[in-house]
């Protein structure tokens, strides 16, 4: 499946990016409870206590996007995939603002189409899969033709349900092989593995 998919999307922070969200931090910062997903828990939250904590982790998120450093290989990666005209799409659970500033930031944001960029707002948040089903629907294929990279449960999951492949990146030790269908060390190792040199 790996070697002739054609339509990859890619999670952004930890797959794309080096990973540095301090989520711990966060969730003592806006008064969530440890065990809380932090998107859910503002979800469930009044209007008005909801978008002021939707305003600060916005702006938080906004720092680190400007600060993003590119995961090893993986802007050799897009833009070998998108030279040889694979479909790119990105889906991530931050805001799609700081998705596009982040992909600036690396160099990699004309290897999408402004239509293959969903965040939060755009698609439910994975583990759902909304997300890799509205790509799909809009590259007109079937979600089995879909490979979603990433580097954490959430990816996988999402992968699973869609009915997408997934592949698992950046995680020496992985604690999800039942979720997992393909797992490489890195952006670098599947340029390899694609043949894309």
């Amino acid at each position: 499946m790996i070697d002739t998919a054609q339509h990859w999307v890619f999670d952004m922070d930890g797959t794309l990016t080096i990973a540095v969200h301090d989520f711990a931090a966060i969730r003592r910062a806006l008064d969530i409870p440890m065990q809380d997903d932090i998107l859910e828990h503002l979800a469930a939250l009044p209007t008005a206590e909801a978008a002021a904590k939707h305003a600060w982790l916005l702006e938080h998120e906004r720092a680190l996007a400007l600060a993003a450093q590119p995961a090893p290989g993986a802007v050799e990666l897009l833009h070998s995939l998108h030279r040889a005209g694979y479909h790119l799409g990105l889906l991530t659970r931050n805001a799609r603002e700081l998705a596009l500033l982040t992909l600036e930031v690396l160099d990699v944001v004309g290897c999408f189409t402004a239509e293959s960029i969903l965040g939060r707002d755009e698609a439910p948040p994975k583990p759902k899969p909304d997300g890799l089903l509205q790509l799909a629907q809009h590259w007109k294929v079937a979600p089995h033709q879909l490979v979603m990279v990433g580097d954490y449960r959430n990816d996988l999951e999402c992968a699973r349900a869609a009915g997408a492949y997934n592949v698992l990146v950046n995680v020496p030790d992985n604690p999800w092989p039942e979720l997992t269908d393909l797992q490489l060390r890195d952006c670098r190792e599947l340029q390899q593995r694609l043949m894309l040199i």
